[in-house]
């Protein structure tokens, strides 16, 4: 079996849970024995780990012809891609795409982010996917997530072969109702477009049957996963009990979706009962100025550390310094955080409205307007030492039973529906 799949950001270099889950869901796929993933990706930097799948790079694709020399290819490619695929996917450039800005290798050049002209760059990707479908062989395409529809419907119309779409959030869940319009149109294309649809929650189903009015019959939840620790994350220090003062930890985008505003309310009013406990907020985005304002309001500023955007190891010593773990989201599609989190042995507080929400049950779970349930849920944890323990013990058990590698089987059941 061999699968074409389209995706936005790969670990080490990633931006969200998209590329935790791409990352998880592939390594799990690649344990079958018959199983072979090309993932594209728009910006390749080259330390990407390709024992389990093979990466192509959009940004590396030509899209018009150029007559350059071996060496030239080899030192611009960098060892991101060998030159042979590159000559190759050349063979298959299937139409005149000279009006467009394109490299000294004929490439279009992405940024691998979020930038101000997303949507061209969401239009780019779908050009260079003609060249990739024509150029590779596959059974089945799967796109993850609305930036990678229109590359997924190209190579579909293309080649006939089936498409999966991959859903691990919509816009109703980014904008808490405010939906973009264009954003909008794009996943209802994709959704459309789509022979099978997966989602990451029930949750996230019930939305793309209800507001996208997909066919049940098309749409079957798979769960997100963890995976296993490296000796190198497991091997970093604990830190908790060094200091008397408990840490209380929220990890993510700084963003409306996030609930982070929540989390402030809640930790003020839990120093409004103990003074022995700090609070941390990583995480980036739009509401961090906001938040930092907010907890100023509550005169809690000392209390309180900001530590911007954090990855990889860094999210693994916060962890490690951590007695709770707390995810308030107005509404998370999943929401691996608090997964990762219990793997560290931190109790976890969760909101109702995230998807991790039907598959934990050693997480103490709060409606994220709930913040005086919150505030209840914080301060038990850091002052009953036998709740605390329970919920580490019995957490730690639970997520560990949660593999990818069983995610994986649910995903290749719906290729064999799809192509037998």
């Amino acid at each position: 079996m061999k699968a074409l799949m389209f995706g936005w950001e790969f670990p080490p270099h990633i931006l969200g849970g998209l590329g935790t889950a791409s990352y998880g869901l592939t390594k799990g796929m690649a344990q079958q024995p018959d199983m072979e993933t090309t993932f594209v990706i728009p910006r390749p930097s080259g330390d990407e780990d390709q024992s389990f799948l093979r990466i192509i790079g959009a940004g590396d694709t030509p899209i018009v012809y150029r007559d350059v020399p071996y060496e030239h290819v080899q030192h611009r490619l960098q060892g991101k891609m060998a030159p042979e695929t590159y000559y190759h996917l050349r063979e298959h450039i299937y139409a005149d795409f000279s009006s467009k800005h394109t490299n000294d290798l004929g490439c279009i050049e992405f940024s691998g982010r979020y930038p101000d002209n997303l949507l061209e760059e969401i239009n780019n990707y779908s050009i260079v996917a003609g060249v990739i479908a024509r150029a590779e062989p596959f059974d089945i395409i799967h796109s993850h997530d609305w930036l990678t529809y229109p590359a997924g419907i190209h190579a579909k119309k293309i080649t006939g072969k089936p498409l999966v779409v991959h859903v691990h959030a919509t816009d109703f869940d980014r904008s808490r109702g405010n939906v973009n319009p264009v954003v909008f149109g794009i996943e209802m294309d994709g959704l459309n477009h789509a022979d099978h649809i997966i989602t990451v929650s029930d949750l996230t189903r019930r939305t793309v049957i209800e507001k996208y009015h997909q066919d049940p019959s098309k749409v079957t939840t798979v769960h997100n996963a963890v995976t296993p620790l490296e000796p190198s994350i497991l091997s970093i220090p604990d830190q908790r009990g060094v200091k008397e003062d408990k840490i209380i930890t929220f990890l993510g985008r700084i963003t409306m979706q996030k609930g982070c505003e929540y989390f402030v309310e809640a930790a003020a009013r839990v120093l409004e009962r103990t003074n022995k406990v700090r609070f941390i907020m990583a995480g980036s985005g739009d509401m961090m100025d906001a938040m930092i304002r907010l907890a100023a309001k509550y005169n809690i500023s000392d209390r309180f550390h900001f530590t911007g955007f954090m990855k990889g190891r860094q999210v693994y010593e916060v962890f490690k310094s951590s007695d709770v773990y707390v995810m308030p989201s107005v509404s998370e599609p999943f929401g691996i955080s608090p997964l990762e989190a219990m793997q560290c042995g931190v109790p976890s507080i969760i909101s109702h409205q995230s998807g991790c929400a039907e598959i934990l049950n050693y997480a103490v779970k709060v409606d994220y307007w709930d913040v005086e349930a919150m505030a209840d849920a914080m301060y038990a944890l850091i002052s009953y030492p036998e709740m605390h323990e329970f919920l580490k013990v019995e957490g730690l058990r639970e997520v560990n039973a949660l593999t990818w590698e069983d995610a994986g089987l649910k995903v290749r059941n719906i290729y064999n529906r799809l192509i037998r």
